[in-house]
């Protein structure tokens, strides 16, 4: 085969390395990380994405699916980076509460549809995060305490295998495809839509409240005083922030489905610390759950790290707060539990998260020296915190370098290649972060 049938198979664009825009088209959203692919394709509709498998697989190469590339782990040397932006469409249903969307639909496309219904998807903390990429990976939602891991949520999708066949699976077409889909990333099939169950959400509440950096002590206490009650509705994120030439700052975020009056009451305990720089809690439209955390909406260049911690003791508060975090820009300690900790029958390969926290830490990467001190510090980090890292890792969050069984249970990781290899033995199809890797 030759780039000139790549060319002649799909009705996308094509780009080579050499061709204008081949540079572009092939970065990451995370600039720190490399890609250096074989083409990159852009399909028009399911027909191209069919028809890119098609070509892989007469060629002897793989094919890795990426709308934007949050998740892009810079395993893809010498594949071909299917784009499915393209792939658009949301379909809100609210008498049954369903949404279909096609590959490329970002979580803010789909709470903008679905709020003035009194609905939300289980989106995550950034609106510009595909739908589809985020829950293939199992999905940890500001309301995932409620509802559990957005793949929970799903109902069917529609795909190309990896022998190229268009088909529409189900829990009752193809039970062990359809489990695999649900958290185990995108190492099986190339989704081109999804259709899940959205949640009612008649009123929101949240917000983030910031403080200088002398107050972080206080700030945590408050956050582990509200998480040791808190109801499953309601999501609380702790935050110490060091931005270049600015003071070092500590914040909350939440998250609360109900109303203003109870978010109020849940969230008191945060009113007695005093010197706040900003307030901005209060009700929330569905549309703007993005604005919570104001996450950067363009791609930068960053290293990230996640570890999830079996509880919270002296050493942990140590650790997280015994020092400055530079060159970390941000570290974040979230609550879990609820509905995330329960067995939920029909769940999965991600099962039940046991730990009740999550940290998670983010520096900036622009040259490789500041890469390297910033994973330093969290390797540091996560040193000292020992034992009370468990191991374990929402698929969704592993970083460069680390591996697919981090994120799941010996028996669901042994399941999870079974399938990879009955589905895709010739290894077309290619994750982020590979089963069989």
């Amino acid at each position: 085969m030759t780039n000139t049938d790549l060319r002649s198979a799909v009705k996308g664009r094509v780009l080579l390395p050499g061709d204008d825009g081949f540079e572009q088209a092939s970065k990451a959203w995370n600039l720190a990380v490399e890609q250096r692919v074989a083409a990159v394709v852009e399909a028009e509709d399911a027909g191209d994405v069919a028809a890119v498998v098609g070509y892989a697989r007469r060629s002897g190469l793989a094919v890795s699916a990426q709308p934007s590339g949050h998740g892009a782990s810079g395993d893809v040397d010498g594949v071909i980076l299917l784009r499915t932006g393209r792939l658009g469409g949301v379909e809100v249903n609210p008498e049954e509460r369903t949404a279909r969307v096609g590959a490329g639909v970002t979580w803010g496309r789909v709470l903008a549809e679905a709020g003035p219904h009194g609905l939300t998807g289980l989106a995550g903390s950034s609106p510009v995060v595909s739908v589809t990429g985020y829950t293939l990976g199992g999905g940890l939602s500001w309301f995932g305490r409620k509802h559990g891991f957005a793949a929970d949520s799903v109902r069917a999708f529609d795909l190309v295998t990896a022998g190229g066949e268009r088909a529409r699976v189900t829990a009752d077409s193809d039970p062990d495809l359809f489990w695999a889909l649900r958290g185990g990333g995108g190492d099986f099939a190339l989704v081109t839509a999804v259709e899940f169950g959205l949640h009612p959400a008649p009123s929101l509440y949240g917000g983030r409240v910031m403080w200088p950096g002398h107050r972080t002590r206080e700030v945590f206490d408050a956050f582990m005083e509200i998480t040791a009650e808190a109801p499953d509705e309601l999501s609380v994120w702790f935050n110490r922030m060091q931005f270049p030439q600015a003071p070092p700052m500590v914040a909350v975020d939440a998250a609360f489905l109900g109303d203003e009056a109870e978010g109020r009451a849940l969230l008191a305990r945060l009113d007695k610390i005093d010197d706040v720089i900003a307030d901005k809690r209060g009700p929330v439209a569905v549309a703007d759950l993005g604005d919570i955390t104001a996450e950067p909406t363009d791609p930068v260049p960053g290293r990230s790290r996640a570890e999830l911690l079996t509880g919270v003791d002296d050493a942990v508060v140590e650790a997280l707060l015994g020092g400055p975090i530079e060159p970390l820009m941000g570290l974040q300690l979230r609550h879990l539990g609820g509905a995330l900790a329960a067995s939920r029958p029909g769940a999965g390969p991600s099962g039940p998260v046991a730990e009740p926290y999550l940290l998670y830490m983010l520096g900036a990467a622009i040259n490789p020296e500041l890469s390297a001190a910033v994973g330093g510090k969290q390797a540091w980090v996560v040193e000292e915190l020992g034992a009370r890292v468990s191991g374990r890792k929402p698929y969704t969050m592993l970083g460069r370098g680390e591996r697919a069984e981090a994120a799941f249970s010996a028996e669901a990781i042994a399941r999870l290649r079974e399938i990879k290899r009955d589905r895709d033995p010739e290894g077309v199809l290619r994750a982020n972060f590979p089963i069989l890797a």
